[in-house]
């Protein structure tokens, strides 16, 4: 079917409605043999909070970006190539349902949907693009992915320390590689994660420490436990502000 669409009207027409909605600051999304396959509005845990996003999926991307009109204008384009990523479903807890993780080398985040039934279908999509593009090119799965941030919310005192609490005044940092809550203190180092940086980046003593040594797998955490007690903030909220978790701390 998608090499059916490839060079149809059809497709092409939508592909730059895309376009039109995200205007002059997006990148053009127009090129041979790429296919829109659905596009649908996710929750995408933020920072700070849960936020609306419009997602397009195509055979070869996934792009989302914030939502100024529904339907018509959208800004802060994300374009994220489909083969260098993985997904993993998450556990239902409060409000934050039917959600799964979008992991890259680059940047790696949690999305939900608004019915389990949404859920399966975008996975289930993403997955057989990921499997198709993998397949024609011959390459393997990527094995290397930035960590997920933890939410400001999940932490009130320092996640390594255990000791210095959070204030206006006593900021929240994130570890590039770990993805936890820190303090200033506790992430006084900088490390070169090429995947994610081409300058040295912020991260924990703990990931310094180990990174230092080359245990790099050590330093990456499990997951599933950051989703275990998420907060239970609205999931309809709409903002055109950028993502928080896109701020240099």
């Amino acid at each position: 079917m998608v090499d059916r669409l490839a060079n149809s009207e059809a497709n092409t027409r939508r592909i730059s409605i895309v376009e039109n909605c995200f205007g002059a600051a997006g990148q053009p999304l127009t090129i041979p043999g790429r296919v829109l396959i659905g596009e649908g509005v996710l929750t995408k845990l933020c920072r700070k909070k849960p936020k609306a996003r419009q997602f397009f999926l195509f055979n070869d991307i996934l792009v989302y970006g914030n939502i100024v009109i529904q339907k018509k204008k959208y800004n802060k384009q994300h374009i994220i190539p489909l083969e260098n990523v993985t997904i993993d479903s998450i556990q239902d807890e409060g409000d934050l349902r039917n959600g799964w993780i979008i992991k890259t080398p680059t940047k790696s985040f949690a999305v939900y949907a608004a019915t389990a039934t949404e859920k399966s279908e975008w996975m289930n999509h993403i997955n057989k693009c990921v499997s198709d593009l993998l397949s024609k090119s011959g390459k393997t799965p990527s094995n290397e992915h930035a960590a997920v941030w933890v939410p400001d919310s999940e932490a009130t005192v320092c996640m390594r320390c255990q000791k210095a609490k959070f204030t206006p005044v006593n900021r929240r940092h994130h570890c590039r590689k770990c993805g936890f809550v820190v303090c200033g203190p506790c992430s006084e180092k900088r490390f070169l994660l090429p995947s994610q940086s081409s300058k040295p980046v912020r991260i924990c003593d703990f990931c310094y420490e180990l990174l230092s040594t080359g245990e790099m797998t050590a330093c990456q955490p499990t997951r599933s436990d950051c989703y275990s007690h998420s907060p239970k903030s609205s999931l309809n909220d709409v903002s055109d502000d950028d993502d928080d978790e896109d701020s240099s701390d």
